[in-house]
């Protein structure tokens, strides 16, 4: 019986330098793929690049229109002085927060914020501060906004005020972290002050470290005070101040009512238990004195 020869299945290895030549060019290919990703991308860099010149200085694209809302107390050109907006520009080429950061540095402008429209025109909304009272130290008045930050230096000629503010001494700058706010024990009693109802028609506040707040006021709780009637001071002390200016009304109808021919000079409500009060005659009633005698 013949025996049945079985092919040789043995492969011999490649030699080295067949080796050598496979892995050589799968490295080419592996250099050329990296390569044509390469000037792909550099490609469209320079294209995207081309892009944004040509958006950013053509013409077509400058601004046509400048909408300014929530301004009272800076101008328009100064908005666009400070932004220099006050010349051609084009939308896209502005750097809208550096524009923001330019505007916000005006000492009446509390926040800002600049938006582009696909019609070239530039939306900017100013928000400016409140101004609550004015701070005067020595010869100096500065005037707060409604959380009692210092944020300019009161100029009459300038400052166009909607109403008169309170006029407040004996408060001091404090250095708090580079800056010259106002803070402490007394400088918050004035806060809570400026903010209880029934504290608008006051116009002038004397704040004492010991003493608290006194306010210099025309006789208010009075409805028929006389338009040129001096002012009276009224201590209040630190706090309750609602429950006192309440009293304190009280009070002045009182004198009106039963003693009509006096007027209250000065009133002590510091301890709203045990209140002070001092009185004079009117100069109607110590004019006809004089003619009776």
């Amino acid at each position: 019986m013949n025996k049945i020869i079985k092919p040789n299945r043995y492969k011999p290895e490649p030699s080295e330098p067949s080796r050598f030549y496979a892995d050589l060019g799968a490295g080419i290919d592996v250099c050329l793929k990296l390569t044509m990703l390469v000037a792909f991308f550099s490609i469209l860099s320079l294209a995207a690049i081309f892009v944004y010149d040509f958006v950013t200085q053509a013409e077509f694209f400058n601004i046509a229109r400048i909408e300014i809302i929530g301004t009272t107390h800076i101008t328009r050109e100064e908005i666009l002085l400070l932004s220099d907006l006050n010349r051609d520009r084009n939308i896209y080429e502005l750097n809208t927060a550096l524009a923001e950061k330019r505007i916000a540095s005006h000492p009446w402008i509390q926040s800002v914020s600049i938006k582009r429209r696909l019609d070239s025109k530039l939306d900017i909304s100013v928000r400016e501060q409140t101004a609550l009272a004015i701070v005067r130290i020595l010869n100096t008045d500065i005037l707060i906004n409604s959380e009692g930050t210092p944020f300019k230096e009161y100029n009459p000629a300038t400052d166009l005020l909607e109403k008169n503010l309170p006029v407040i001494s004996g408060l001091d700058l404090k250095k708090i972290r580079d800056e010259y706010l106002f803070a402490g024990t007394l400088f918050d009693s004035v806060m809570d002050f400026l903010k209880t109802e029934g504290s608008g028609s006051v116009g002038q506040i004397e704040g004492n470290e010991n003493t608290g707040v006194t306010i210099e006021t025309k006789n208010f709780m009075n409805p028929v005070a006389a338009v040129d009637e001096k002012t009276i001071p009224i201590k209040l002390g630190f706090d309750n101040y609602k429950a006192k200016l309440k009293k304190a009304k009280k009070i002045c109808e009182y004198i009106d009512k039963n003693f009509p021919q006096r007027t209250i000079s000065a009133m002590d409500l510091f301890n709203i238990e045990k209140v002070f009060i001092k009185t004079k005659l009117n100069d109607t009633s110590h004019n006809t004195l004089k003619k009776g005698a």
